[in-house]
């Protein structure tokens, strides 16, 4: 399997590009890479690059970019993850696994259940650590566009594209009656709820928003489960 690198800036054919030290570092002392050999990189704008190792010495780690590939492995329709603010660990796997599901984008949102409470730069600083998760996820699972995360302080400041639906396990509008509506949706927006639920008063705010509760079974799902489980079911109905 050929290494995959996410490069921010513009890549262009025929140029050389120098990688930072920690790029360096994987290729060379964890790949196991050396002159000549193939990386494909990608800068989330859609398709990808095929490289070559020029150099990798300690202190100066270059590719060589041959030519673009035209790809496109992301979902036919437009995903957008809502997840209530919960333990740090739990954020961590929703945006790994959801990334490599096929997720959009992410929005990280205080709930009147949230158990997280971030500001300042030790929000920043979670940010940053998170979006790396999400670039890594789709470095592995060979995605061409990296989702971006993005925190909200209120449910009112939420995204609302496409079909929106709160998970929730108390209402009448369930997964197999709402198939038909997902599977002509061009973009869906799923609201996932924290550690101990959305409360009455998050429910109403997200009604007010546009989203539609809807239950995805009988059993009661974790929230770092959900997000993940639905992108898969949502996957099955729209990629196969």
């Amino acid at each position: 399997m050929t290494c995959r690198l996410y490069i921010e800036d513009e890549i262009i054919p025929g140029s050389s590009i120098e990688l930072p030290a920690d790029q360096g570092h994987y290729l060379r002392s964890v790949m196991r890479l050396g002159p000549g050999d193939p990386v494909i990189l990608f800068n989330g704008s859609g398709g990808e690059y095929l490289a070559a190792v020029a150099s990798l010495a300690r202190n100066n780690a270059t590719l060589s970019v041959a030519s673009f590939v035209e790809a496109n492995r992301e979902m036919k329709c437009r995903v957008h993850i809502v997840q209530a603010a919960c333990r740090s660990e739990k954020i961590d796997s929703i945006l790994q696994k959801s990334t490599e599901l096929g997720a959009a984008s992410f929005h990280i949102v205080r709930s009147e259940r949230t158990a997280l409470k971030l500001d300042g730069q030790k929000l920043i600083k979670r940010i940053q650590r998170w979006q790396k998760i999400i670039i890594e996820a789709a470095e592995q699972s060979e995605r061409t566009v990296v989702p971006r995360i993005t925190w909200h302080d209120k449910l009112n400041s939420l995204p609302a594209h496409g079909q929106c639906y709160t998970l929730h396990p108390q209402t009448e509008t369930s997964w197999s009656e709402e198939k038909a509506n997902i599977i002509a949706a061009d973009e869906i927006t799923l609201a996932i709820g924290p550690e101990g639920g959305w409360s009455s008063r998050d429910i109403e705010s997200l009604a007010t928003a546009g989203f539609t509760n809807l239950t995805f079974g009988p059993r009661i799902m974790r929230t770092e489960t959900a997000a993940p489980a639905l992108l898969a079911a949502i996957g099955s109905l729209i990629d196969s």
